[in-house]
């Protein structure tokens, strides 16, 4: 039973919305600038499919107000991340993130903290993060585990281990003196985790220590430290190959399929690629690029430009939010041509290859230049073929990824039109041919050619429209090879060379060339 809203009051504020089921489980988060509109907005009819479905499950809705939207922007991101509720964008991607802790024990160890899927992290002590590239991370934690001697042991022996005797820990499960320098260790430790003490200026103060220990020839601490600085130089070495913080810009594509949103980032760095990202996302409720974003850059550095193929709504929020977070001038950027707009299109191209499945990639051309919603893999091609005015004979070519499918070729004898009338000709044709796969509820193809004009193209769209057939259609006029789109008052113009154009043109001249061989068939009776 859908919740009745007119019983429901809701404030007129901006703020953020919780849905939740009748058993109080979270379904969905939203934020509004004015939440008595957006939330009633969901019980109206119209509803994609996913919507109606998360409608379908509400029995309550709790709010939260908030100062400004952009406050709503920042509660919303942190209730999602703690919450995941399932109908919320959920980056998957944020696995690569990785949280230290360390326990509460007498001698404190340092562990990777691993959560639950509401968020909660498992064991008690002190969780530090998030790091980026969680893998490379978890590799240094034993470097960071020997540089501070912290102990790995899950119960405190009752003598000193191996890794005491390879200068790993100072066993203070033995030493008294080791018990009493550990909770330095975890100091210096903690203060490198928050970022308070740079590796840098740490590595600095211990080379200090190894002089004065030199000078007092106190030579195994000297040796020791010598040691720590070595796993501390490896250290630096990973984490500068892993820093992204720096980076000049990210690039994001957004392609929308069948209610789902696919979003592919390049990051570059000096300029250079360093990394790309996946991520899909279903379109419920407020589910958009921008929340994708807000959302995205809660656990990824942030760079000084986001160049994106769609403008995010409420960009300039997005932008005061972010440059806050970052500490300087973030700006989000739609690029109109240059070399970033040559990366935006790659970034695309990227998306429309991993959508294509494996299509062959003038098919995927053709579904960008053309604005296809699916692949053409299936086109059929339709010609007449006049020798006068006794002969005219219509003709369907059919390629199937690309390629002729002999066996789905179609010829046709004219019957209702009498003289040279092609515009009617190609209306009949079309008619038939559509009007029987609709009676035998046959596959219909991904793209309809006309060999012809913008007249030819007008003529085959009226015969669809008779028989209610929704197939995208265009024309392709042999003089200057001419696109005719039905959504485009001028033609689309293919460089000769475009692999796209060569499908259009294979696809005419097989529908041409049958045609002609049915006509000379004809007359020779």
């Amino acid at each position: 039973m859908v919740l009745d809203i007119s019983k429901v009051s809701i404030p007129v504020h901006s703020g953020i919305y919780i849905m939740k089921d009748f058993k109080g489980n979270i379904l969905y988060i939203g934020k509004a600038k004015s939440l008595k509109n957006r939330v009633r907005s969901y019980f109206v009819k119209n509803q994609n499919y996913k919507t109606q479905k998360l409608v379908e499950k509400i029995d309550d809705i709790e709010f939260v107000l908030t100062d400004n939207e952009e406050e709503a922007y920042l509660l919303e991101s942190n209730m999602i991340k703690r919450y995941r509720p399932p109908y919320n964008i959920e980056l998957k991607d944020q696995q690569r993130f990785t949280y230290l802790r360390i326990t509460n024990e007498e001698f404190p160890r340092l562990m990777v903290a691993r959560r639950t899927r509401a968020g909660e992290f498992l064991g008690g002590g002190r969780v530090y993060g998030p790091f980026t590239h969680g893998s490379s991370k978890m590799l240094s934690i034993g470097l960071l585990r020997k540089t501070f001697k912290i102990r790995i042991c899950k119960r405190l022996p009752k003598e000193a281990c191996l890794e005491y005797h390879l200068g790993n820990c100072e066993a203070p499960c033995q030493f008294a003196q080791a018990r009493k320098r550990y909770p330095e260790h975890i100091a210096e430790l903690e203060s490198i985790l928050k970022g308070k003490q740079r590796l840098g200026d740490f590595v600095a103060k211990l080379e200090k220590e190894m002089k004065e220990a030199s000078s007092d020839l106190q030579y195994e601490r000297a040796k020791e430290i010598r040691e720590t600085l070595q796993r501390l130089q490896n250290l630096q070495t990973r984490q500068k190959m892993e820093t992204v913080s720096n980076s000049d810009e990210e690039y994001f594509g957004v392609r929308t399929s069948e209610q789902t949103v696919h979003v592919m980032s390049f990051r570059q760095t000096r300029g250079v690629i360093k990394d790309r990202n996946k991520f899909s996302f279903d379109i419920v409720g407020d589910n958009s690029f921008s929340n994708f974003l807000s959302q995205y850059y809660s656990t990824n550095p942030i760079p000084k430009y986001i160049v994106v193929s769609e403008m995010p709504e409420r960009k300039e929020i997005l932008e005061e939010i972010f440059s806050r977070s970052a500490g300087f001038k973030v700006n989000i950027v739609l690029p109109t041509g240059g070399k970033r707009k040559d990366m935006v299109d790659l970034v695309l191209k990227n998306i429309d290859l991993t959508l294509s499945k494996g299509a062959d990639p003038a098919l995927v051309e053709l579904q960008q230049k053309l604005g296809l919603r699916h692949i053409p893999r299936k086109i059929e091609c339709f010609d007449i073929s006049n020798q006068g005015t006794d002969y005219a004979v219509g003709s369907m070519s059919c390629l199937v990824d690309g390629k002729p499918f002999k066996s789905g070729y179609r010829k046709f004898k004219i019957k209702t039109v009498k003289g040279r009338d092609d515009f009617a000709m190609i209306n009949e044709i079309v008619k038939r041919r559509y009007l029987r796969l609709r009676e035998v509820e046959s596959e219909m193809p991904n793209l309809i050619l006309i060999d012809g004009g913008r007249g030819q193209l007008n003529a085959a769209q009226g015969a669809l429209k008779s028989v209610g057939a929704k197939i995208p259609t265009i024309s392709l006029a042999k003089e200057n090879e001419e696109i005719y789109h039905p959504d485009y008052k001028e033609p689309i113009v293919l460089p000769k060379s475009n692999p796209g154009l060569k499908v259009l043109q294979h696809a005419r001249d097989e529908a041409h060339r049958f045609g002609v061989a049915y006509n000379r068939a004809l007359r020779k009776f």
